[in-house]
């Protein structure tokens, strides 16, 4: 039988994610949208949100950490190994996937509570690839392949504060969370067309206080008696996995904060969908849209779990902990994005590796 922590933690999960999917849904965030926005309109208003965002959890996380509530070296995010081919291959791979898809895997699930069942298929797509690389067919190509090129970390300098602090020989934690924090905020709310857009703004709030008391709960509703369980906060990735996993083979594994948040995110969506009057079903157009949405989310899914995490779990949640992995996750995320853009352009990865080639030697 399930402990009961565990349910205590999935019931907070569901909470969580319920407030998550109704903001997400009220002010149209969405992490593919914003890089979209700022690489190819140069509109930077929502990267600015996600900012925000990073800058609140990174204050309220790392408060955590001063104050004895949260050890950075119980969570999955400060390993005794950097995988960095893993998170570079994975991270690229994402983002190209998010650019074949429209949406992050937050998207997919606030999509899916507004009626739309493409992102009920790649719901299920990216949580079977997910967990094939997690656990099954695909796991021994990453554990036994990919991170065996993992550099070794120090003892005791698993995120970025503690190797700065080792390096300069004192405790820089406060002074790094407390300058990156209020930059980040500073950074986004100096932007006067976003501060005139209201909902944006809450929407990034949330998002940072969210993804804060997430770590607060998981910590404190942990059971040492009841075994292991890593504090943990907002990804939409390996815990899309194991909620699919969870309803098609073991109704147990619902009791986890994980898939408590993906089932929130869903529903909150739909009851903000609802009070907007915009719930409304959609389907794939045609058989070449659904291939699309069959590879985004396969490559997703994947590389998620390649990379520690999704746009939110390592462009956030990572880097309110000032993992290692999170500049270069955000960095491959977004090339991949970017490449993934230019695949839809040019139609297909052919056509845009002839045209790159042909710019290459000149040819017309």
């Amino acid at each position: 039988m399930q402990n009961m922590s565990a349910w205590m933690q999935a019931l907070s999960g569901l909470a969580i994610g319920g407030a998550l999917g109704f903001a997400i849904q009220r002010s149209k965030l969405c992490t593919f949208g914003a890089i979209e926005d700022f690489l190819i309109g140069g509109d930077s208003r929502r990267l600015r949100v996600f900012a925000l965002a990073l800058g609140i959890a990174l204050l309220g996380t790392q408060a955590l950490v001063l104050a004895g509530i949260l050890n950075p070296a119980e969570t999955s995010y400060a390993p005794v190994a950097f995988p960095l081919l893993s998170i570079v291959i994975g991270s690229v791979a994402f983002g190209v996937g998010m650019a074949l898809v429209g949406t992050c895997g937050m998207g997919s699930l606030v999509r899916l509570g507004t009626g739309d069942l493409r992102s009920l298929f790649v719901v299920f797509v990216l949580g079977a690839a997910a967990y094939a690389m997690l656990r099954g067919m695909l796991a021994d190509l990453r554990i036994g392949f990919l991170e065996r090129f993992a550099v070794p970390l120090p003892e005791g300098g698993t995120d970025i504060a503690a190797l700065i602090s080792r390096a300069v020989g004192f405790e820089t934690r406060p002074l790094i969370a407390a300058l990156a924090g209020i930059a980040l905020c500073v950074l986004a709310l100096r932007d006067v067309r976003l501060r005139r857009t209201p909902r944006l703004v809450t929407a990034g709030i949330a998002l940072g206080l969210l993804i804060t008391a997430g770590w607060i709960l998981t910590s404190i509703l942990n059971d040492d008696f009841a075994g292991p369980n890593r504090p943990q906060s907002l990804s939409f990735v390996s815990t899309v996995g194991k909620t699919v996993y969870a309803g098609l083979m073991n109704v147990s594994a619902f009791g986890d904060f994980g898939v408590g948040s993906v089932i929130g995110t869903i529903l909150g969506a739909h009851v903000a969908a609802l009070q907007a009057g915009q719930f409304q079903w959609e389907a794939f157009d045609d058989d070449r849209e659904m291939r699309r949405h069959l590879c985004g989310a396969a490559l997703m899914g994947a590389g998620g779990i390649l990379a520690g995490g999704c746009t939110i779990g390592q462009g956030i949640t990572a880097g309110s902990m000032l993992a290692l992995s999170w500049p270069f996750a955000v960095a491959g995320m977004v090339a991949g994005a970017r490449l993934g853009i230019a695949i839809l352009v040019d139609d297909s990865p052919r056509t845009l590796l002839q045209r790159n080639f042909s710019r290459l030697f000149g040819r017309s």
